[in-house]
């Protein structure tokens, strides 16, 4: 399992009954997670003294108890984010991301070269910012404008207005489709798809049915010599090997490279496991 252990300013305090309960900064949230499906006492004390928690009903949800700010700002190593509680339990970052954020920086980092990274479904731009950060040139592609706009906002957070990041808002399918025939290239692809979602002109992308398909497409976008491959996934029905067979199959079968794919996890400070949440497949090629 990809563990995110290295921070300081977020941390999973307990996990149990359908929620999670964390600390992301100064502020402590509850979330429903559909992985958390044991029944365990909450000894935290959080449970009982969260600043707000986000509750579901019927086919959407809400935060109540409500007592913070609009936004706030938490890091990761040198790295700062903006944190904002929205819609459907989210709060425009995944902190089980930073694992990655530290393997693909260190490719960047030890490239000796200059690298350009594609970055697709691409959100608020966590990976967005720790590859410009790294000094890799980047183009970030959403189909939704206000995440395109948010990740601007996280970019100026970290000094990185003025780097070279092309933001895009488009479907990814279509943007794919039409570097292809603009014979454009990048020595890296990160890709994180949603399970469903709709394009701005209302393309339907559901993953099962669509991502077989996206990677062979997507394949010819990596440069004669690449440096790294990123796909994650947070579709319960498709697993870490899944993922892993079908990006093996589609792109090291044109790039020679060192494949691997796990499980995505969050250290629990109250058992001292790891929560599960999501899958990741990394190529490092050679």
């Amino acid at each position: 399992m990809y563990i995110s252990d290295g921070w300081k300013e977020y941390q999973l305090l307990d996990a149990s009954d359908g929620e999670r309960l964390e600390k992301w900064g100064h502020y402590t949230l509850i979330r429903p997670d559909p992985q958390v499906i044991w029944q365990q006492m909450k000894r935290a004390p959080g449970w009982q003294s969260a600043d707000a928690s986000y509750c579901r009903h019927g086919g959407g949800g809400e935060w109540s108890q409500n007592d913070l700010p609009a936004s706030w700002e938490i890091g990761y190593r040198h790295l700062r984010f903006l944190i904002r509680p929205m819609g459907f339990k989210h709060t425009g970052l995944f902190p089980e991301q930073a694992t990655n954020w530290d393997w693909m920086t260190d490719l960047i980092a030890h490239a000796g070269r200059p690298v350009s990274v594609l970055n697709l479904f691409a959100y608020t731009g966590g990976a967005t910012v720790a590859c410009a950060a790294a000094g890799a040139s980047v183009c970030h592609v959403d189909a939704a404008k206000g995440m395109v706009q948010y990740a601007k906002e996280n970019a100026a957070l970290n000094q990185l207005q003025n780097a070279p990041i092309r933001y895009i808002v488009d479907d990814c399918r279509k943007f794919a489709q039409r570097e292809i025939r603009r014979g454009k290239h990048y020595d890296a692809i990160i890709m994180d798809p949603p399970s469903y979602g709709r394009g701005p002109g209302g393309e339907v992308w559901k993953l099962e049915d669509c991502i077989d398909e996206f990677l062979r497409e997507v394949a010819p976008l990596l440069s004669p010599e690449p440096l790294f491959f990123l796909m994650n996934s947070y579709t319960t029905g498709l697993s870490a090997s899944t993922s892993g067979y079908m990006v093996a199959t589609r792109i090291l079968s044109q790039h020679k490279g060192k494949i691997e794919a796990d499980e995505l996890g969050l250290p629990v400070k109250e058992t001292g496991l790891a929560l599960p949440c999501g899958s990741s497949v990394r190529v490092r090629f050679s």
